[in-house]
């Protein structure tokens, strides 16, 4: 059961993925910065144990949580799915 979408809706999640995408670059833009700094700090202060590691890694799960959503061709949002349902519920309930 495929539904024809309207130009508003297709511009609505167009405006959401490139958001999604603008937010990714943010986080990306972020993620290098600090990471850069703590290496330098880490280099500057004797350059003993690479501690930064645990921040790339742990902070690298989540960008990557971030790029997968950014980027995915599928619409993985969960508030989207679950907003699909509710108003599947409602056009059969009448209202």
């Amino acid at each position: 059961m495929s539904k024809k979408m309207s130009e508003a809706e297709i511009r609505e999640i167009a405006t959401k993925k490139v958001r999604a995408k603008k937010g990714f670059y943010s986080h990306l833009t972020a993620y290098i910065i600090v990471n850069l700094m703590l290496v330098a700090i880490w280099y500057f202060t004797g350059a003993g144990y690479f501690w930064p590691m645990w921040v790339m890694l742990g902070w690298g799960v989540g960008l990557v949580f971030n790029a997968v959503a950014a980027f995915s061709k599928y619409d993985i949002s969960w508030e989207t799915r679950e907003i699909e349902k509710e108003v599947e519920k409602i056009k059969k309930s009448g209202g």
